[in-house]
């Protein structure tokens, strides 16, 4: 068996994940099970259709075509049946994207479409769907000595006490083959995320291990310059709306019967950390500006220390 930690969760799998970094200690009974097995194409019962998902109680079946079907069980198994002549790659990409999101959400967690980093001791988020610069952005800050926590899915816990915490992924990043370039991260490419994809596995270089406390949470809007790094606060009355928004297949959420749950989330991180509307330029020159605005608001709310 081959072990991981995603999200906060020991995982014994049955497949490697080359994306991933072996964990160190080697529990008894892993949180979560990945194997592979036979999954039906349809579940007995189903409670709710989609065009490629079905559920049932504590069950949940995804298809994706032409590469593999994966049944979820109770927030803690992810059963796994590829399709003739798929290559392990383009299997591992779902297991560790949507299934194990989806997987997230039956254990009730928030799971955002996000990219975290760490700043002084807080977990900074940014969030926004594919293709928002949500990676690149995490690459960047990384180069500028901020650890990267997590990559395309962030899990969210509330304390009792009302602090939204943020775990840690375990994953590298995915970065197109030109991002790689501009930000001369060569030397720390590896495989790529799918067969004949120009996007490939990047090592972060430094990178957070433990769950942390949020400090800001920013939704991604692109434009154009001069506008690139204004940074907006939405009204309190639209939090919710956003963090349901930049949830990880949004909606799924209701069809999963937690409209409720991210509604508390969105006031915990409103009240203790902060929702935000960045606007991010797509163009790299514009990327040390856009890091030296978000440094002085992390300095302005409290995220980080003011210059002496």
């Amino acid at each position: 068996m081959h072990l991981y930690t995603i999200a906060g969760l020991s995982v014994g799998s049955d497949v490697a994940l080359p994306s991933l970094n072996a964990a160190g200690a080697v529990p008894r009974r892993p949180d979560v099970r990945i194997r592979r097995a036979a999954v039906p194409r349809a579940l007995d019962g189903a409670e709710a259709l989609g065009p490629n998902w079905q559920i049932a109680g504590r069950r949940f079946l995804l298809r994706v075509p032409n590469i593999a079907r994966f049944l979820l069980t109770d927030g803690r198994e992810i059963a796994f049946e590829a399709e003739p002549g798929v290559d392990a790659p383009d299997i591992s990409i779902f297991l560790l994207g949507t299934a194990f999101g989806i997987l997230l959400h039956q254990r009730r967690q928030i799971v955002l479409h996000a990219s975290a980093v760490r700043v002084n001791g807080k977990a900074v988020l940014f969030c926004g769907p594919s293709g928002a610069g949500k990676s690149t952005l995490a690459a960047a800050l990384a180069q500028r000595g901020y650890p990267v926590m997590t990559d395309d899915f962030c899990a969210v816990t509330v304390t009792q006490a009302s602090i939204p915490m943020v775990h840690p992924g375990g994953r590298q990043l995915k970065l197109w083959a030109h991002t790689i370039e501009r930000l001369q991260l060569k030397g720390r490419s590896g495989a790529r995320v799918r067969s004949r994809s120009e996007k490939f596995y990047v090592d972060p270089g430094l990178t957070q291990a433990d769950a942390l406390p949020l400090g800001a949470l920013y939704a991604l809007r692109q434009t154009q310059l001069p506008q690139a790094g204004a940074i907006e606060r939405p009204s309190a009355a639209e939090a919710a709306p956003i963090l349901r928004r930049v949830a990880y297949r949004p909606r799924l959420v209701s069809r999963m019967g937690q409209r409720v749950d991210y509604f508390h989330a969105a006031t915990a991180v409103a009240n203790h950390a902060g929702i935000f509307y960045l606007s991010r330029a797509p163009d790299f020159a514009a990327m040390p500006r856009l890091i030296a605005q978000l440094e002085r608001h992390w300095r302005d709310i409290g995220v980080a220390e003011q210059a002496a």
